[in-house]
């Protein structure tokens, strides 16, 4: 089954592409990739979540937050390259958290952005990651995406 197929049968529609907030495209493409710009939690023109992990913010809303980052991500993947079952492979996600210093829950939010892509591509939706821990993020969100994706 095609990840068009499984987005179906899971419920899920993708977002349109969330314009930049700066001088900067959604996606880039070298070769046989195509590496996205860091996706906020923005759904329907508005952040999921507003704060840091560990103080305004919970883990399970961390974890929506992610996966609505990753799913904005698929969105400009999609308007890349036309269909999403043009997906060989994910490569690599790269989840950064806006956290309090003694906040350590980094990989439970970033499961949010990883298991959204295993529900997605199955065996291909395998990937290395990054979960890291960081003092602000843009709009002050909670959470920022960027996934890289072999065609």
């Amino acid at each position: 089954m095609g990840a068009e197929a499984r987005l179906a049968e899971l419920g899920i529609t993708i977002p349109e592409v969330v314009p930049p907030l700066a001088a900067y495209q959604p996606t880039a493409r070298s070769g046989n990739l195509v590496f996205t710009a860091g996706q906020l939690p923005a759904r329907d023109g508005e952040m999921l979540a507003i704060g840091k992990l560990g103080g305004e913010v919970t883990e399970e809303q961390g974890y929506a937050c992610a996966r609505q980052c990753a799913l904005n991500a698929l969105a400009a993947v999609k308007a890349e390259i036309g269909s999403l079952d043009d997906i060989k492979r994910v490569v690599k996600v790269v989840v950064f958290v806006a956290s309090t210093p003694d906040f350590t829950g980094q990989p439970k939010v970033a499961n949010g952005a990883s298991e959204l892509l295993g529900e997605v591509f199955g065996e291909a939706g395998k990937h290395a990651r990054s979960a890291v821990g960081v003092a602000a993020l843009p709009l002050d969100v909670p959470v920022e995406v960027e996934i890289i994706v072999e065609i």
